[in-house]
């Protein structure tokens, strides 16, 4: 709930948005000054749902820490797993099967557009718009039906290991997964109509929430909320990792740095994704889904450091290792607190209702700017 928590010396307002507030979608606190309802600052508050996860990982084993960092960005999971086994394997010089390379990315791809289905209908719910959440769970839906029967997991799947995966795809994954591709392409549309082609919509999003790409660049942004200002930083583009060097697709570029710029970033991704699965889901090769390893895995001592494209951008892992069988020191660079820190410089002679616009095209996963 808003509410007056007092005045400044000039008449300005201040009030509190959060920590519980629908439209934070966690447990995000910001303290906004307003001059009538222009905003003047916005200053987030963090730290509800710290939960130390950086030092717990670093009592926990090479096996065991990417478990825990499926509960910083929870949309997504899948990739925030697939960062943690390549900065074991890179550090251990493991090669990975190729059966397990594929899987990986398509698992990976469905994650991004499961993610970018919650994003769109909760967006939409945000502006006033009820009807498309449930639409955007219809699809999603079926995402999380074919990580379930795979994985055992709707959510924190926890199925990408250090080597490859925990077991074998299930024998209906290609079915299921083709059958998911042609259910969204069927939709689509259904999300310019309701959505991306409505005059309030746009209204709502088109000159709301600019920066411009230097500020992004400066913020250290990344993903969607960056490349809306015409940053190019996609890292299965710029870094590619597992097999995003073999697949044609495009970065999703967008230059007008606005809240509907953001928008189309994700509207325009989930097709992207689409097109790589389709690329790998009927060539997965036979063999192995596990190279083999130590039961006890130890990294030789030294730094090691790799970074993959989540649903809300670059995610970087840092590890220090002395060669023993838990890291010394573990750093995670998650993309949602960047994203956050530029919110103050978006919001800025706005008025009070446009911030619901820009916060939700940053696409805020809380626990993963808390950890």
């Amino acid at each position: 709930m808003t509410e007056e928590i007092g005045t400044t010396a000039d008449g300005d307002l201040i009030i509190n948005v959060g920590p519980q507030h629908p439209a934070t979608h966690g447990v995000l606190h910001l303290v906004i000054t307003l001059n009538g309802e222009t905003i003047k600052k916005v200053e987030p508050h963090l730290g509800y749902i710290h939960r130390s996860i950086e030092k717990m990982c670093e009592s926990l084993t090479y096996r065991q820490f990417s478990y825990v960092t499926s509960r910083m960005d929870y949309l997504s999971s899948h990739i925030n797993n697939h960062a943690c086994a390549l900065i074991v394997e890179k550090g251990l010089q493991v090669e990975v099967p190729a059966r397990a390379k594929y899987v990986r990315v398509i698992l990976d791809e469905l994650t991004r557009i499961a993610s970018h289905e919650l994003w769109w209908g909760a967006m939409a719910m945000d502006l006033g718009a009820f009807t498309p959440f449930f639409h955007a769970f219809r699809e999603r839906e079926s995402i999380n039906d074919i990580m379930e029967e795979t994985c055992g997991a709707r959510l924190t799947m926890n199925y990408i290991v250090p080597g490859g995966l925990m077991q074998d795809i299930h024998p209906n994954f290609q079915k299921r997964v083709k059958d998911f591709i042609s259910l969204y392409k069927s939709k689509i549309d259904e999300y310019d109509e309701l959505v991306t082609g409505n005059i309030i919509f746009q209204n709502r999003m088109k000159g709301v929430g600019f920066i411009s790409a230097e500020d992004a660049i400066s913020f250290g942004m990344s993903g969607p909320a960056a490349r809306g200002s015409g940053v190019n930083c996609d890292i299965r583009k710029l870094y590619p990792y597992g097999i995003y060097n073999q697949v044609q697709f495009d970065q999703v570029l967008e230059t007008a740095g606005d809240s509907f710029a953001r928008y189309m970033v994700r509207i325009r991704e989930m097709k992207q994704s689409v097109s790589i699965i389709e690329q790998l889901i009927d060539n997965i090769p036979e063999g192995e889904f596990l190279a083999k390893t130590k039961v006890v895995l130890k990294l030789p001592k030294g730094e090691f450091y790799t970074r993959v494209e989540t649903a809300r951008g670059e995610l970087g892992v840092y590890i220090v290792s002395e060669g023993a069988t838990t890291p010394y020191r573990i750093k995670f660079r998650s993309p949602g607190f960047s994203n956050l820190s530029a919110l103050d410089t978006m919001a800025r002679g706005s008025k009070l209702g446009d911030l619901v616009a820009m916060m939700g095209t940053l696409d805020l996963v809380i626990p993963d700017i808390d950890r």
